[in-house]
C-alpha cells in the first residue's frame, strides 16, 4: 500500500459540481474514477521518475506522452485514442537578467481528467491551485478546463506585453533628459524584449489553430468547440500585441533619432556661430596687419588694449544677438 504522506511536486483535487472539491494523494489515483459531474486536476511541479510511474499506471495515461514531458520546448498537440496532449509556454517570472522567462507546459487531457506537468513553477497555477478551493469546476469538460487554462497562459503574454509597453512610455518620457547611449541600450534591451515575446508566442500558432478544428477533439461538445474557437482568436489577438510591441521599439527608435538630429542641430549651430564670430575677429585682426602708417598704430599699448577690448566687446555683443534671435 503506497503512503498517504504529501509527495513533492505532487497535487491532486477532484472537482464536483454537486459537493465542494477535495484533494486527493498520489495513493487515491488507483481508485478515483471520475464520473460525468466531477472533474480530477493532477498538477506535477517536477516530480520524481516514482511518482510518475505511479501516476501513470494507476491512471492508465498513455505511454507516448512520458518520453515527450522533459524532450523539448517547442509547442505542440498530438492525441491517442481517448487522450490528447498540449505542450505550450507559458510566461514565467524573470531569472537573473533576462527580460522575460518561459516556463513549459504539459497537458494530457483525458475524459473528465486532466494532468499537468511542469519543470519550474508557473505563476497562474499556483493561483489556480490556491483559490479553486470552492469552484464548481466539476461541471467543466476536460476539454473546457484546458481552455482555460491555456487561455490563463495567454493572459500572461497579455501582461507582459502591458508590462512592455510601460517600459517604452518611461524611457521615451525619459528621452529627452538621458544621455544617447543609454537611450540606445534601453532601446537595445527592448528590442530583445520584444522580440524574445514573440519567439515564445508564434510556435503556439499550430496549437491554438489544430485544437479549434472540430475533428481533432475526441468529445462533441459544443462548449468544447466554443471555447477552442474563442480560445484561436484569443491567441491572434495575443500575437497582434507583441506584433504592435514590435512597431512601439521602432516608433521609440525613430522618437531616439529626432532627438539626437536635434543635439546635433543645436551643436551644428553653436559651432557655426563660433565659426562667424571667429571669422569676423580673423578679419578684424588681419585689417589692423596691414603695412599702412596709421596713427592708430602710434597709440602703443593703449591702441592695442583698444582694439582687444573692442573685439571682446564685440563677440559679447554678437553672442547675445544669437540668444535673442534664437540661432543656436
Amino acid at each position: 500500500m503506497e503512503s498517504r504522506a504529501a509527495v513533492p511536486g505532487f497535487f491532486a483535487r477532484l472537482f464536483r459540481s454537486n459537493a465542494p472539491p477535495h484533494e486527493l494523494s498520489l495513493a487515491d489515483m488507483g481508485e478515483c474514477l471520475p464520473t460525468e459531474d466531477e472533474l480530477l486536476w493532477v498538477d506535477l511541479s517536477a516530480p520524481d521518475e516514482q511518482t510518475l510511474d505511479s501516476l501513470w499506471r494507476a491512471c492508465e495515461l498513455p505511454a507516448l506522452v512520458r518520453p515527450l514531458l522533459e524532450s523539448g520546448s517547442t509547442p505542440l498537440v498530438e492525441r491517442e485514442g481517448e487522450y490528447f496532449w498540449a505542450r505550450a509556454v507559458a510566461v514565467a517570472p524573470a531569472q537573473g537578467d533576462e527580460l522575460v522567462s518561459g516556463a513549459v507546459l504539459t497537458c494530457v487531457v483525458g475524459r473528465n481528467r486532466v494532468i499537468t506537468y511542469h519543470s519550474e513553477e508557473i505563476p497562474f497555477l499556483a493561483a489556480l491551485r490556491e483559490t479553486a478551493h470552492g469552484a464548481v469546476i466539476g461541471s467543466l469538460s476536460s476539454e473546457s478546463f484546458v481552455a482555460t487554462l491555456l487561455d490563463r497562459q495567454l493572459s500572461g503574454y497579455f501582461d507582459a506585453v502591458s508590462d512592455f509597453e510601460c517600459a517604452v512610455e518611461h524611457l521615451e518620457s525619459d528621452m529627452s533628459s538621458n544621455d544617447i547611449e543609454a537611450n540606445l541600450q534601453e532601446l537595445q534591451r527592448l528590442r530583445r524584449w520584444a522580440s524574445r515575446l514573440r519567439r515564445m508566442l508564434a510556435p503556439h500558432r499550430a496549437v491554438f489553430g489544430t485544437l479549434s478544428r472540430p475533428d481533432f477533439r475526441p468529445s462533441e461538445s459544443r462548449d468544447a468547440e466554443r471555447h477552442f474557437v474563442a480560445l484561436d482568436t484569443r491567441f491572434e489577438r495575443a500575437m497582434d500585441m507583441i506584433e504592435n510591441a514590435r512597431e512601439l521599439v521602432v516608433g521609440s527608435f525613430e522618437l531616439f533619432s529626432g532627438q539626437v538630429a536635434l543635439r546635433t542641430n543645436g551643436s551644428m549651430r553653436v559651432l557655426t556661430f563660433v565659426t562667424v564670430i571667429a571669422g569676423v575677429l580673423a578679419t578684424f585682426v588681419g585689417a589692423l596687419g596691414m603695412n599702412f602708417e596709421a596713427s592708430l598704430f602710434q597709440t602703443r599699448d593703449a591702441g592695442f588694449w583698444s582694439i582687444v577690448v573692442g573685439l571682446l566687446l564685440f563677440s559679447v555683443a554678437m553672442t547675445l544677438l544669437g540668444r535673442r534671435r534664437r540661432w543656436f
